[in-house]
């Protein structure tokens, strides 16, 4: 799962561009040859990395399709997949596929991780792992190396703003101009994804597919009941967004949600005086602005790096996600004030992960991997990206009255795909079907607002959704990051899976069911 505390969300951490084209032929498509359909899998045991697909008995295998599912005839590309049998087979349902999120996040062995959560669901379905399309152990797309660039030792908000330009730029030009990822990179897109997850079902002999999919993961599935939704099955879909927003406007709309989850984490804050950021929720909102303030002017400089204002925005943006990380986000806040002040601060546990983390090689293959895919898609769950980077500063500037402290990071250039020289080759998907979907989303979600699921909720016009009262990024299995469960939604989901009926009624949750 993608929840542990230091991990990055990678859709809205990575952003980027679009082109639309007539939405009559949204949700068209040119079938694939069945000679894709009746290909022959060989199945081995798992890369040896993946111990626990090993250790499960999964075996792996690579399913061909084409790179242009519009030119089944026209080159290839593979797609690792893993497979762990129902151990039930009496009361087997099928397949079950997952997606973790991203985009840009690798699943081949998600779904197995799921099987906690599962319990004996899991026993039910054969569980199916798949790297998307460019990512992992599928054919890969690869972007050249970029060059570290360090913050400056002085800098300002202007500053900080055209440094995003040139590494959005950057970004856009090592990816691009690299190898053979001109011909390639059209075809990254969400509604290739799901072609490939189509594919994946019919190889497997299996008349449909169940699934399950977070944050970007639950826009693929929606995406996928919308092309095929004669081929759905049990679709679960957790903290989704607003099929008619454009990646710009769901990633905007995030800010009041974020300053409100400040002010809650700020009341927490201030009831536990241990953390000496303040006694009232102003006070400890105040030493988050200063800390700010400090860093748009000198970067602050901790374990051998400099940690800007931007950088900073997004680690907060992260740690709000879920309350179970208020006490880590209140260390790292005050390590990092002490730091920037001047005192002799030695940074403790939480800020030291926090560095590792921002160093690692995983992160930043998954904000590559976020990249590719929103460039590809022409419209929801991506696009929308202005082409002027002006447009973003206007809207950082005008957002601070009433966001001071996240209106930079959703509004400013983040977007690599207004430089893309690549062009979508189709538009985003249109929702509106009655498949039966069962959707799960936290009320007080601040990474995709709560109002989006409720846009979506309209579309999938047969859908129920399970509503959890807390302030999270992920309802279901959340015991598998270490965060607190809801049982009652983990208890929707499974009955769901194992065969039961969608819930009558919307339902909503409270934190302790």
């Amino acid at each position: 799962m993608m929840r542990a505390t230091f991990t990055m969300t990678i859709g809205l951490g990575a952003i980027l561009l679009a082109g639309f084209t007539p939405a009559a032929v949204a949700n068209s498509w040119v079938p694939s040859s069945a000679s894709y359909e009746h290909q022959r899998l060989t199945w081995r045991p798992c890369p040896a990395r993946y111990k626990e697909l090993n250790r499960a008995g999964a075996r792996c295998a690579k399913v061909t399709v084409p790179l242009d599912h519009a030119d089944p005839g026209g080159p290839t590309i593979k797609i690792a997949i893993s497979r762990v049998a129902a151990s039930s087979k009496a009361q087997r349902r099928g397949i079950l596929l997952s997606n973790p999120g991203g985009p840009g996040g690798t699943g081949l062995a998600n779904t197995l991780a799921l099987r906690p959560a599962l319990k004996d669901v899991a026993g039910r379905y054969d569980l199916i792992g798949f790297d998307p399309r460019f990512l992992g152990e599928s054919t890969p797309i690869r972007c050249a190396a970029a060059r570290p660039v360090p913050p400056p030792a002085s800098t300002s908000p202007r500053r900080d703003f055209e440094a995003s330009v040139r590494s959005a730029r950057d970004t856009a030009r090592r990816c691009v101009d690299h190898g053979d990822n001109a011909r390639l990179l059209p075809h990254a897109s969400t509604r290739n994804v799901a072609r490939d997850m189509d594919v994946i079902r019919s190889v497997l002999r299996e008349r449909r597919l169940s699934y399950y999919g977070v944050s970007y993961g639950a826009d693929l599935g929606a995406v996928y009941t919308q092309m095929f939704p004669g081929r759905a099955d049990r679709m679960v879909i957790d903290s989704s967004t607003d099929p008619a927003a454009t990646q710009y406007e769901l990633f905007r709309r995030t800010g009041e949600p974020l300053e409100k989850a400040l002010d809650e984490w700020a009341g927490w804050v201030a009831r536990h005086g241990g953390y000496r950021l303040g006694r009232t929720s102003s006070q400890v909102r105040a030493v988050v602005r200063g800390l700010l303030d400090r860093a748009e002017r000198k970067p602050v400089p901790v374990g051998g790096t400099r940690l800007d204002a931007p950088v900073l925005r997004l680690v907060m943006r992260q740690l709000l996600q879920n309350r179970e990380h208020d006490a880590t986000l209140a260390n790292v806040v005050r390590d990092l004030a002490g730091i920037s002040a001047g005192k002799p601060v030695e940074p403790g546990p939480d800020l030291t992960g926090l560095l590792g983390l921002l160093g690692s090689p995983e992160l930043a293959d998954g904000m590559v991997g976020g990249a590719l895919f929103m460039c590809g898609d022409g419209g929801w769950p991506a696009g929308g990206w202005p082409k002027d980077p002006e447009t973003y500063w206007r809207n950082i500037v005008r957002g601070r009255a009433t966001q001071p402290v996240f209106a930079p990071f959703v509004n400013g250039m983040i977007a690599p795909c207004a430089f893309w020289e690549v062009q979508p080759r189709e538009p985003g998907t249109s929702i509106r079907n009655d498949v039966p979907v069962l959707m799960v989303q936290a009320r007080r979600d601040n990474n995709v607002p709560y109002d989006g699921a409720l846009a979506l909720h309209r579309r999938l016009t047969s859908s129920r959704l399970v509503t959890a009262d807390i302030r999270a990024h992920g309802v279901y299995g959340r015991a598998l990051g270490g965060l607190r469960p809801v049982a009652c939604v983990d208890r929707a989901v499974n009955d769901y899976l194992r065969g039961g009926p969608l819930p009558a009624r919307d339902v909503t949750c409270e934190p302790r069911g």
